[in-house]
């Protein structure tokens, strides 16, 4: 009876795991696509100023 009550304690726990890497990924492709939205006017400007300046 132990080793049954384990073997479920083993599954449980690499279910813990996979979910917790699932939410982890799913949290990080959400939070890329916040960082990937377009630049407005001001931020566009800026980046081209930088870019400028570092050819100079």
């Amino acid at each position: 009876m132990e080793n049954l009550n384990w073997g479920y304690i083993q599954l449980g726990l690499v279910v813990l795991a996979f979910g917790g890497l699932q939410v982890w990924w799913i949290s990080s492709v959400f939070w890329k696509r916040k960082l990937a939205r377009p630049l407005s006017e001001v931020e566009f400007k800026r980046s081209l100023e930088r870019i400028w300046e570092k050819r100079s």
